[in-house]
């Protein structure tokens, strides 16, 4: 069961960076007995709809650039509209195995705030008819909850249509 917790008990990168610009956010915990839980378990750990909690994803172009996408954790992300958005011919999944070296985080910890390097981002369109979005907190079992404008304008991040048109 998910639970609001005390800001001041998880200080991650992520945390420390939305703090610091006076944002209003709300942090959630929830439980991973197996080390990470797929996103729309998470979500519905939340009690939110899968449309609301977004998963972090990072790219490598063949340029050999990182890309952070932002979408819904029960979607999938369009590796050819996400290239072509960023410039590049062909975007792959960066290896799990270079996640923390690239970013400082681990797998289902991810967060697109507090990365190691900033890396050019893009939140799927859909998160414009939102007024709050829910990504990692910057570990595994913790969520932030902020103003979906608050997160573009932290990443730096444009909307753009990301997934895969089922």
């Amino acid at each position: 069961m998910a639970k609001k917790k005390d800001k001041h008990q998880h200080k991650t990168n992520a945390v420390r960076i939305v703090e610091a610009t006076g944002i209003p956010y709300e942090m959630h915990e929830y439980e991973a007995p197996e080390g990470f839980l797929d996103g729309v378990s998470v979500a519905k750990a939340l009690g939110q709809e899968p449309g609301s909690v977004f998963k972090t994803l990072v790219t490598v172009g063949q340029s050999r650039e990182h890309y952070v996408c932002e979408i819904p954790v029960d979607k999938e992300l369009d590796l050819k509209k996400a290239a072509k958005h960023f410039g590049e011919k062909k975007l792959e999944m960066l290896p799990s195995k270079l996640l923390t070296a690239t970013t400082g985080y681990i797998k289902g910890g991810c967060s697109p705030v507090g990365m190691k390097k900033e890396f050019p981002t893009a939140i799927d369109a859909s998160a414009e008819q939102l007024e709050k979005i829910a990504v990692s907190g910057g570990k595994v079992g913790l969520q932030m909850v902020l103003p979906v404008k608050a997160l573009q304008e932290i990443t730096g991040a444009q909307f753009v249509d990301l997934t895969v048109d089922k």
